[in-house]
């Protein structure tokens, strides 16, 4: 066994679990870390400027690299900022071992500055939290914690490493990694009786999930849609291209509230959700999103997930890619030549409807391209126009976001990002890890300027570590949001059209200043035709690039 200190044991181990990047912000209780990375080339540090940013750059890596990635933050304050990204992090799934340093033992009895009991203060957001006390023990949880990290259902991980078990030495079994094997196979006996009811459905529909992309399910999950002619959406809230928005069955994302979600489901007979969340609403209300007596089937890795709202008829736990073939050879057996006329004619009404939305969106874009300030579809009809068909595209531009899953041609898992879990500022930062991990793919990250506020030290990351990723900060002075909920609300504000602390204004943001002075160039686009060539720009430039684009704020209608 070889003699290491705990800080050596530590990263030899992060590297045998495949970890090539940290992500962090160091304090004092993190020095024997950083020393130790100091004669350790097998994995870069990436420097945050503050913990949200590091938390979200390394969701972003994990997800689009599919590696588990490392973040490390300086003890009790450090971990409190990093809680917002950590949250998005834990409904996103993305495998990420966060550490943050701990006082030495001997003193915590006399409650030292900064120090704080870790382990509780991490637990509702991770799947394992953990404070190592013994550097005979760090071994053990740092591979429990890998495995657990990478486990069904996928997600963060927390370990508090104190200094004085990173300082000691001793000989050490540094144990090796373990993986739980990820293509669970669904209960054949349920996969016959979801065929079955889908065999006989006459208007079914589905939802694809995160978890369709997560395991590179896509072609598996189009079969079976193709076989049944149903319409496919996407779960309430994606975070991935989990079914090719180019396909012509995809019908765009399901809607967030309870009356349109009703509306939508009281035209079918039968709901079929791959990995999809049953359903993560954004305001109350007293209609009841699913229609009484509407059969459910529910595939998911998750088994929290199965049935947590409304029974479902047939629950089959299992992987997307590994049980999906098997519902579709049953289906094959049991569509009958009546039955799949019947799918060729949803599959035709289904290409024709999303095919009569992307035309009705291209004919409003073009109308509205003239308009000062630009618009929100506008703009993203031109950004979509000149984003290169290889790039992977980062999405957090919230409430200005119409069009963009309907006319983007996004058909792969790793093309597509979004906002998983709902705490903005995730896209600054995540869009850098996203760029790490695939470095040969263009990255164009379309951001709202209320989020970019909140992270806006990415901007310095990015520009001190070289990535190249080309940022559209969608701009309208507010937090449009919030202004379209308060006017629903039909009170006090919408009676006298005033907004309390939901404008960005007095003094303006000077985005491309604030970009200049943390090292990154960029634009001021405000006019629709100057989008495109100004991305184009951005692309060119070989690094960071940010475009200020001046939108209408208009929230009424």
């Amino acid at each position: 066994m070889p003699f290491l200190s705990g800080k050596q044991a530590f990263l030899e181990i992060l590297k045998q679990e495949g970890v090539e990047l940290m992500f962090g912000n160091p304090g004092t209780t993190e020095l024997p870390l950083m020393d130790g990375l100091a004669r350790e080339p097998g994995i870069r540090y990436i420097l945050a400027l503050q913990e949200a940013v590091a938390i979200a750059m390394a969701d972003g890596y994990a997800q689009a690299s599919g590696k588990l990635a490392a973040v490390n933050v300086h003890t009790s304050p450090g971990l409190g900022n990093a809680m917002g990204m950590l949250y998005d992090a834990m409904h996103s799934g993305a495998p990420i071992l966060l550490t943050a340093g701990q006082h030495d033992q001997a003193m915590t009895l006399t409650e030292p500055i900064l120090w704080s009991d870790l382990p509780p203060v991490a637990r509702p957001y991770v799947k394992w939290s953990y404070e190592i006390t013994r550097l005979e023990d760090l071994p053990r949880a740092v591979r429990r914690a890998a495995k657990t990290a990478f486990a069904h259902p996928s997600g963060p991980v927390f370990i508090s490493l104190p200094v004085d078990v990173l300082n000691a030495e001793r000989e050490l079994d540094l144990l090796e990694p373990t993986r739980v094997a990820p293509r669970i196979r669904g209960d054949r006996a349920a996969v016959d009786a979801a065929a079955e009811l889908l065999a006989r459905a006459k208007r079914p529909v589905l939802i694809a999930g995160d978890a369709v992309a997560h395991g590179d399910a896509l072609a598996e999950m189009a079969e079976v849609a193709e076989l049944l002619g149903a319409p496919v959406y996407t779960e309430c809230v994606p975070s991935t291209c989990s079914f090719p928005f180019t396909h012509p069955l995809y019908q765009g994302p399901f809607p967030r509230v309870g009356p349109p979600i009703r509306s939508l489901l009281m035209q079918h007979d039968l709901l079929f959700s791959v990995g999809g969340d049953l359903f993560t609403l954004s305001l109350p209300s007293d209609v009841e999103p699913m229609p009484e007596g509407l059969p459910v089937i529910h595939l998911d890795v998750d088994p929290w997930e199965i049935g947590k709202n409304y029974p479902a008829k047939v629950a089959i736990l299992g992987d997307p890619k590994a049980t999906l073939p098997d519902l579709a050879e049953a289906l094959r057996k049991r569509l009958t030549p009546a039955a799949r006329k019947e799918a060729e004619g949803r599959f035709a009404q289904s290409r024709g409807a999303m095919e009569a939305r992307r035309r009705a969106l291209r004919e409003r874009a073009a109308a509205e391209a003239g308009r000062t300030p630009i618009t929100p579809l506008s703009l993203v009809a031109a950004a979509v126009d000149a984003i290169p068909d290889d790039a992977a595209v980062v999405d957090e531009s919230v409430s200005s976001s119409i069009g963009l899953r309907e006319l983007l041609g996004s058909r792969e898992a790793r093309s597509f990002y979004g906002l998983r879990g709902g705490g903005i500022g995730w896209g600054l930062p995540a869009a850098l890890g996203i760029k790490l991990a695939q470095p040969a793919r263009p990255v164009v990250a379309l951001v709202g300027d209320g989020s970019a506020m909140y992270t806006n030290q990415s901007l310095w990351t990015a520009a001190h570590d070289s990535i190249p990723v080309v940022y559209v900060i969608f701009n309208n002075a507010s937090y449009r949001i919030l202004k379209q909920r308060t006017l629903a609300l039909k009170g006090f504000s919408a009676e006298d059209d005033r907004y309390v602390g939901m404008d960005l204004v007095n003094p303006a943001i000077d985005f491309t200043g604030l970009a200049r002075s943390l090292g990154v160039p960029g634009e001021l686009v405000e006019k629709t035709p100057d989008i495109a060539p100004a991305l184009k720009r951005g692309l060119a430039s070989g690094g960071p690039y940010l475009l200020d684009v001046r939108i209408d704020g208009a929230f009424k209608g």
